[in-house]
């Protein structure tokens, strides 16, 4: 699996020094938070797929996925609990997921390539449990409920990061997060454009803040900062 070739699909990081520091409006909308960017991107990276078997870029790198699943067993998740990958693109977290012995594994994406791609990722690895799905977070109806995690590596980026309306995008995507999950359910969220203390204010309401993962870091003129932020949240009323 190749490493996600993240300054292509990232921007607005900030340090977190109080004179750096920026809202989660201040930096440009792009193409990247559409919903044709990702079809497009998607559709060549099924072609890709069915004509040499490479599945594509993998947001963030295989090191954000295994950040989240060290921290799953830590906490001892259980292994048939309902887990839904938000925006799952290639699938390739959910073949993690699996091979990590989780049994109970929901993908989706708005995108019908993605949804196609995943679905051939995990025919090829002989995982034909899985459901994966063609359904918009934003737009759900109500069909998303009763799961113990949710995961999100880049979903909630591209959203603030679409230039129709995206305020109301994040606010949408809140309460469709808070219907989605059980009480007490966890939220992994990975995001390269906002960083943690933009997270912990969007995320304020409905959500108890668990623990901060730890990311790579970097310095520059005398600051230290980390290019992504990776939070876990609790569901609470």
């Amino acid at each position: 699996m190749a490493d996600a070739r993240r300054d292509s699909r990232c921007c607005g990081n900030c340090s977190d020094s109080e004179e750096d520091k920026c809202s989660d409006d201040d930096f440009e909308t792009s193409k990247l938070g559409t919903k044709e960017y990702w079809e497009e991107a998607y559709q060549k990276e099924l072609e890709s797929f069915k004509d040499i078997g490479d599945v594509g870029e993998i947001w963030f790198g295989e090191e954000s996925m295994n950040r989240v699943l060290q921290w799953m067993q830590k906490a001892k998740i259980p292994e048939d609990a309902g887990i839904l990958d938000i925006g799952t693109g290639n699938g390739a977290f959910l073949v993690e997921l699996a091979k990590h012995g989780y049994r109970n594994l929901t993908g989706i994406d708005y995108s019908p390539a993605s949804v196609e791609l995943a679905r051939n990722v995990l025919q090829a690895e002989g995982l034909s449990d899985v459901t994966v799905k063609e359904t918009d977070f934003l737009n759900c109806g109500g069909e998303l409920a009763g799961f113990d995690v949710c995961i999100d590596k880049g979903t909630f980026d591209a959203i603030s990061l679409n230039p129709d309306n995206n305020k109301e995008g994040k606010k949408l995507y809140v309460h469709t997060l808070k219907d989605a999950l059980k009480d007490s359910g966890i939220f992994a969220i990975t995001s390269c454009n906002l960083t943690k203390e933009q997270l912990l204010e969007r995320f304020c309401e409905g959500f108890e803040f668990v623990q901060e993962l730890p990311t790579p870091s970097f310095q520059f003129g005398g600051k230290t900062g980390n290019s992504v932020a990776a939070l876990i949240f609790k569901r609470v009323h």
